[in-house]
């Protein structure tokens, strides 16, 4: 399995991040993307990675909910970063007018600056999009040649068309195991070859573990539910959004490999 979006820079992770990852990878997570959400995840992103690097992947942007007043300044400091460290994908991005409009325009400005970093450097992106349908959409469709994941997709079955349609992916996470979750019937038109698994960790921790901090390993509830969805195994549910994730963020041309335990960590 890969987990194509999960905040693993989050302090909840850190007292041991290593045997948390280690867990994670026993349990048969292949790897990890890391979305950053504004300037000041840069740093902790980028550490993180570098730590792990061949099993953490950095993506870097600005969420939607961080766009305000100065969200220009952040920009740049983002674009900066971009220039000097290699990052797999553009993200966390998106749409979100859920809480609060009042940076709605900026927030599209914000968006299409950063799709436009995408289509320059040939990345994907990882796309946030809440109670603004409409408008992301519509600014996607100007980037005839991007590639990217809606994250966190629950939306309707018309919508989940519209997305594929444009040559993304959808990601999907803990919310498919929800008892009123509709997302279940919202797939049954959609191609497996499009869809990816996620987190979004430490939050939408699936069915039975809902009220704690997520993990990656915990995408097996995902899976599960996938493989009534299509009818299929849950073996080829994990090859086959495996092999898309790969395909996606260009993921086999890079060595993904075990994490090493120092040996000055072994107990004697």
């Amino acid at each position: 399995m890969i987990d194509t979006h999960c905040h693993i820079d989050d302090p909840i992770y850190q007292s041991d991040i290593q045997a948390f990852l280690l867990e994670q990878q026993q349990a048969g997570v292949e790897a990890i993307l890391v979305p950053g959400v504004n300037a000041a995840s840069i740093e902790p992103v980028q550490t993180i990675c570098r730590q792990f690097p061949d099993y953490l992947f950095p993506a870097i942007g600005l969420h939607p909910e961080e766009v305000k007043e100065n969200y220009q300044a952040e920009l740049d400091t983002l674009y900066r970063a971009l220039e000097q460290y290699p990052y797999i994908a553009i993200g966390e991005i998106g749409l979100d007018y859920h809480f609060d409009t009042t940076y709605k325009l900026q927030q599209q400005d914000a968006l299409r600056r950063q799709l436009q970093w995408a289509a320059d450097r040939d990345l994907p992106t990882m796309i946030h999009c809440r109670d603004a349908t409409e408008d992301c959409l519509s600014i996607l469709r100007e980037f005839s040649t991007l590639q990217g994941v809606m994250h966190c997709f629950s939306g309707s079955n018309e919508t989940a068309k519209q997305i594929v349609k444009q040559g993304l992916y959808l990601g999907i996470g803990g919310v498919i195991t929800f008892k009123n979750c509709k997302l279940k019937d919202n797939l049954t038109d959609i191609p497996l070859e499009r869809i990816v698994l996620e987190t979004d960790a430490p939050y939408m921790t699936p069915v039975p573990f809902r009220g704690q901090p997520n993990q990656s390993k915990y995408m097996i509830y995902v899976v599960e539910v996938l493989a009534q969805v299509y009818g299929i195994s849950e073996q080829e549910i994990i090859a086959a959004t495996t092999r898309n994730a790969k395909a996606l963020f260009a993921l086999d041309s890079r060595l993904l490999n075990p994490i090493k335990i120092p040996k000055n960590d072994k107990k004697c």
